[in-house]
């Protein structure tokens, strides 16, 4: 949450010049509601299901660059999709990812105790994001710009 997922994602496509897509809009769009209100009104795991759908739709039918919300992983049936695919896992610290979603921000999962609650979370994904990523790239202190750089050199793409 808050590594910039979409920020980086879109400058990636730009340099690769292909499309972008995010997983978290397509289920905004299938919803017809945000993402917290989801959260709110169905619960997580209404939530999860969508999200299940919406991965396996884009990873079927879109070819550009990809992003997935941070809890995606946590599907065993999505990290498989993943599997042998360029997944790069964008990492920050701590203190930046609550410095970057803030307090106020509307992320239902660190509703309460930010901080506490991205740590845990981050304890429960981290593995499953190194299981899946082909590369591992800061974001901490880096411009997207920058980030979508490494990812580049990363994956070893060229720019388009």
């Amino acid at each position: 949450m808050g590594v910039g997922k979409t920020t980086v994602g879109r400058v990636l496509a730009d340099r690769l010049g292909t499309t972008f897509r995010d997983t978290d809009d397509d289920i905004v769009a299938t919803a017809g509601k945000e993402i917290p209100e989801l959260f709110i009104d169905e619960g997580e795991p209404h939530f999860r299901e969508l999200e299940r759908q919406a991965v396996r739709t884009a990873v079927a039918e879109h070819t550009g660059v990809l992003a997935l919300g941070g809890g995606a992983v946590m599907d065993e049936g999505t990290r498989a999709l993943l599997s042998g695919r360029p997944v790069v896992f964008l990492e920050m610290g701590v203190a930046e990812a609550v410095r970057r979603t803030g307090l106020d921000a509307p992320r239902p999962l660190l509703a309460v105790n930010p901080r506490q609650r991205w740590r845990e979370l981050m304890e429960q994904r981290r593995p499953l994001y190194t299981e899946v990523a082909r590369a591992v790239v800061a974001t901490e202190g880096r411009p997207p710009e920058d980030v979508a750089d490494a990812v580049l050199d990363a994956l070893e793409l060229k720019k388009a």
